[in-house]
């Protein structure tokens, strides 16, 4: 290990420093909660900041029992920060900045890890750079490190933690094993159990493989590490156990954690390969040099069987490990989403770096692999020139004008130009040999960022949450003597984030009318600052315009207040409302809203 106090070691991280910072911290707060799981999160934060109640989440005058409260607490101290209405309007940055430190320190953990444990043959100044950039220009990492959810500060704790271990692991000195555990019940208190399953299954995959595991796992202290990370994440299980028992345990652990692993939850059931699937895509344009990473480490790990390799060589196997625990252990669970691989990314990143050490210019398969990742830009380049192809196929109901506005805007024009100057920029760094192709193209991705992604993202915005922002501000304007709101048709969660009232979610059916009629009566709840009059004559309803045109819901006498892009507002009076929901349960129709959980975002 490198002395600490290396200027060169300093340069390294102000240098990724800087790179995270444009990658995940610029333009952060511009843009508005993207529906439908980011404004429960920051709904949830919010109140907790302004009710002083940092124990229970509570979204829409419901508990929100869907993860662990260390996000919650991360959100709502920013939005608990003086000023808030000037510097984060949106309330978006307050919402995003735990998932975007949480990455950026974990590129800052991948970066010194690499730095001051060099592996063999590794490039001390560059082979940083390389992995930091390989994690944070995942597709996965980009989207989910600036989406208010709790993935990306998971990633960050988990990895931050995973490394800890190894750097422990891979030192000569008697350091304590502290921050290892403390980081992992982070984790812990970020998504649940899961973060333990993970790590513990990483470390014994390593250890298994290693000759000296006793000596090993003597210096990550497990007996009184484990102590450690319970007294971080247990006590608020505890406690909200003994203040909320039943719905909680049914929630949490039955539902959020047990049910979505042995079954399928909201319809996300893919094969046991998709991961393998959802490998590829998050490691592009560099797919090929993970799979030769992989490659290396497992024929690395052959050779110290037979050759004496001391621990602090086994970074890529460890790296290794880590992929397979998250790969096996996902591949097995019935539900299965995108997000769950982003613990793995971090591995995969440093095992992209292995490639990048191992391959020399002259090298065969060097040249196989460049030409295979230039023929990956070449097929993106051309995909945009023949955008006319496939930009009529786009069906998004939200937003209808979304293909004629992604041409207007000039975005499909970047991107052509964008890829083709990268392709054209790849092949010539290959046909001049350049030692440096990798980390190059990789900058110019980062490049590519504020070149493309940011626009792309106000884009999405103007067409997809300013209506909403919109409506919820007619909402505020138009509110008569506390009148209860509901929403019809789409579900969009943001409306009770902006507007900050209770918002009753129904579907666009017969039912969905009747079950309208029956909360109304029987489901009064109360937000922190909003306590509807359920008692009122009229009440406001938020229907986007093909649920207008359902006869049941257009024979209603209403008043139209307004209409921002798909979305309406009216008023209806309750009366009128009754008697048509009895005209349809006279019809045979009946309400199902106790069965359904129509808000079960």
């Amino acid at each position: 290990m490198i002395l600490l106090n290396s200027k060169k070691r300093l340069a390294t991280l102000l240098i990724v420093l800087i790179f995270g910072i444009i990658i995940f911290i610029l333009d952060l707060g511009t843009t508005g909660l993207v529906d439908e799981t980011p404004p429960l999160f920051a709904a949830a934060a919010r109140a907790m900041s302004e009710s002083g109640d940092w124990l229970t989440p509570k979204v829409n005058g419901i508990f929100r029992f869907d993860k662990p409260p260390l996000i919650y607490w991360l959100m709502g101290f920013f939005y608990s920060l003086p000023k808030i209405e000037i510097w984060d309007s949106l309330g978006t940055l307050s919402a995003r900045l735990p998932s975007s430190l949480g990455s950026l320190f974990l590129m800052l953990m991948i970066a010194d890890t690499l730095f001051c444990w060099p592996q063999k043959g590794d490039k001390q100044f560059l082979t940083p750079l390389v992995a930091s950039l390989g994690f944070a220009l995942s597709p996965l990492i980009i989207i989910w490190s600036r989406t208010a959810v709790s993935d990306a500060l998971l990633t960050g704790t988990l990895g931050i933690s995973l490394l800890l271990f190894w750097r422990r692991m891979a030192s000569e000195n008697n350091d304590k094993c502290i921050s290892a555990w403390a980081f992992l019940g982070f984790a812990i208190l970020t998504k649940g159990p899961v973060a333990f399953v993970l790590a513990t299954l990483t470390i014994t995959i390593f250890l298994i493989i290693q000759k000296d595991w006793r000596s090993l796992l003597y210096k990550i202290n497990p007996k009184k590490g484990f102590l450690i990370t319970i007294l971080i994440s247990v006590p608020w299980y505890v406690l909200e156990l003994l203040k909320e028992g039943k719905p909680f345990w049914d929630n949490f652990f039955g539902y959020h954690n047990l049910q979505r692993y042995t079954s399928v939850v909201n319809n996300h059931s893919e094969p046991i390969w998709f991961f393998l699937y959802i490998m590829i895509l998050a490691s592009l344009p560099f797919t090929p040099f993970l799979y030769h990473g992989i490659f290396k480490a497992f024929e690395d790990l052959l050779k110290s069987f037979k050759e004496s390799c001391g621990p602090s060589d086994s970074l890529y196997t460890y790296s290794l490990c880590w992929l397979l625990a998250v790969l096996i252990f996902f591949s097995i669970s019935a539900t299965k989403l995108p997000s769950y691989w982003l613990p793995a990314i971090p591995a995969a990143a440093i095992l992209i770096s292995n490639s990048f050490v191992n391959l020399k210019n002259t090298n065969k398969t060097y040249v196989y692999l460049w030409i295979f990742n230039i023929f990956i830009f070449f097929g993106v380049s051309i995909a945009f020139f023949f955008s006319n192809l496939w930009l009529g196929s786009i069906n998004d109901p939200e937003m209808p004008n979304l293909a004629s506005e992604l041409l207007s805007s000039g975005i499909i024009f970047k991107a052509k130009l964008f890829f083709s100057l990268f392709t054209l920029f790849a092949i010539i760094l290959f046909s001049f040999k350049s030692k440096n192709i990798f980390l190059y193209l990789q900058i110019l991705l980062l490049i590519g960022q504020n070149f493309l992604m940011s626009p792309i993202r106000k884009l999405a915005d103007t067409s997809r949450q300013l209506p909403l922002r919109n409506i919820s501000k007619l909402i505020l304007d138009t509110r008569e003597g506390k009148e209860t709101l509901a929403m019809i048709g789409i579900r969009k969660p943001s409306l009770h984030y902006y507007s900050r009232q209770i918002v009753f979610y129904e579907p666009n059916t017969q039912e969905g009318l009747i079950n309208l009629t029956e909360r109304l009566n029987n489901d009064k709840r109360k937000n922190y600052q909003d306590e509807p009059n359920y008692e009122s004559k009229s009440l406001l309803i938020v229907i986007d315009e093909y649920s207008s045109q359902e006869a049941h819901w257009s024979n209603i006498n209403h008043e139209k207040l307004g209409q921002y892009g798909i979305y309406n507002l009216w008023r209806i009076n309750k009366k009128d409302l009754d008697e048509y929901s009895e005209f349809l349960i006279n019809s045979g129709y009946k309400s199902n809203w106790k069965n359904i959980l129509v808000e079960k975002f």
